[in-house]
């Protein structure tokens, strides 16, 4: 009897992953050739299905290297600015089932990579009129979000920008679950809701330390007698 080889790399072997590798590539050569992506880079691969709107595509920029999970969505919003409303960096990973969800710019950095069930949104809903319905209201002006290089976000974690500018430094770690709300400085570990900076990475003890930087910097040295 034939042994399989337990190799992981090698999935050759595997009719189903064969099946669905297959079906990869043929739904990403369809997306890229027909939806006019503002820019694709070379080595995109979408993973079937995604749900994204092919008169809106014109508003989405991709890097090189990229990888996006089955049933993310790419929400983008037809009023707002005018221009690229969603730009990946090279070498993203995007996790399944995430939503980005962008009526003024989301800007992904380079080599960022996201766990499953992310939301990103650069808006939200409006509901102050109490006697309207709030799918009726329709959404609020929102904000810009800018994810840095090498960032990674973590399962069920959520970055809303209601206004203004939510920048999250590179390398910066949003734990799972976490409800992202305003900026965090670079080389960061950002986690709850609302979120708040819980570690960082100190360049002069060169390690990690609990607490943000500039709470760290705050603190006034102790002086010993």
């Amino acid at each position: 009897m034939k042994q399989f080889r337990s190799n992981a790399t090698d999935w050759s072997w595997d009719p189903v992953e064969l099946i669905r590798r297959s079906i990869d590539k043929l739904y990403t050569w369809c997306l890229i050739r027909t939806y006019p992506f503002a820019k694709s880079g070379h080595r995109v691969s979408f993973h079937f299905p995604c749900l994204l709107q092919k008169r809106l595509a014109s508003r989405i920029q991709l890097g090189n290297c990229i990888t996006i999970r089955s049933h993310t969505w790419f929400d983008i919003v037809p009023e707002g600015t005018e221009g690229l409303k969603l730009i990946i960096g090279d070498n993203c990973g995007l996790g399944a089932r995430n939503t980005i969800s962008a009526r003024n710019l989301i800007e992904i950095g380079e080599d960022v990579i996201t766990a499953a069930s992310v939301l990103i949104s650069d808006h939200n809903h409006a509901y102050e009129d109490i006697r309207l319905p709030i799918r009726v209201q329709g959404i609020t002006e929102g904000g810009r979000i800018r994810i840095g290089q090498g960032c990674w976000i973590g399962h069920g974690a959520a970055i809303i920008c209601s206004r203004g500018e939510l920048v999250l430094g590179e390398h910066c770690v949003v734990a799972a679950n976490s409800v992202v709300t305003r900026s965090a400085p670079p080389y960061s570990v950002i986690a709850g809701n609302p979120a708040r900076v819980i570690k960082h990475y100190d360049f002069g003890k060169q390690r990690w330390v609990m607490g943000s930087a500039r709470t760290a910097e705050a603190e006034p040295e102790k002086v010993t007698l």
